[in-house]
């Protein structure tokens, strides 16, 4: 007896068909000329290092201030209008995805201590069996030192981790699901 998952038992390639109307690549609708605004693009690479073309994106994040476009967030702290903090974009013929986005401030944890400036990602593909999760931290993020999850991380994989600047105002962050691929070592991803 064979044990192979069918496409009915992955997440995916289905996120193509008639899903179109999710696709959100701009997390700062009416905020369009806010301070922080940023670019995030990047590339999904499989095991062999080949771009994933029927891969789909997911960011989820605080705004500038810290603060989540979420009713359960009561802070008061500043909410820029059109703010939506969440994002989804499907990869297109090259892997490639790209959102426009604020560059986000510290949150607290769930012990209450901050966490260092970071977007949480979900990334949904063919033969995944379920979603994975990883996060984006920036190399010059206040309390990258003191993440607890960043230092959950071993110190040899935690690049995989950081969005890199290519110009002003645009970050470059590939995800790799296994292996290597253009010399990047597989993305660190959490089980939750």
């Amino acid at each position: 007896m064979s044990l192979y998952a069918t496409g009915s038992q992955t997440v995916g390639p289905y996120l193509h068909i008639g899903l179109d109307w999710l696709n959100t690549p701009d997390l700062i609708g009416n905020a369009a000329n806010v301070d922080g605004k940023i670019v995030i693009e990047g590339c999904v690479f499989d095991g062999n290092g080949a771009p994933v073309t029927d891969a789909a994106v997911e960011l989820w994040q605080a705004n500038r201030h810290g603060r989540y476009a979420h009713p359960a967030d009561k802070r008061a702290l500043a909410l820029e209008p059109g703010f939506r903090g969440f994002g989804r974009m499907p990869t297109d013929a090259k892997g490639m995805f790209r959102f426009t986005t604020i560059k986000p401030g510290r949150v607290p944890g769930r012990d209450g201590t901050m966490q260092a400036p970071h977007i949480a990602v979900t990334v949904l593909a063919r033969g995944l069996l379920k979603h994975l999760v990883t996060r984006i931290y920036f190399p010059d993020g206040e309390g990258n030192a003191d993440d607890a999850v960043l230092n959950a991380v071993p110190p040899g994989r935690r690049d995989t981790l950081f969005a890199r600047p290519t110009r002003p105002g645009v970050f470059e962050w590939n995800i790799v699901l296994q292996g290597e691929a253009n010399g990047q070592g597989e993305t660190v991803f959490f089980d939750i």
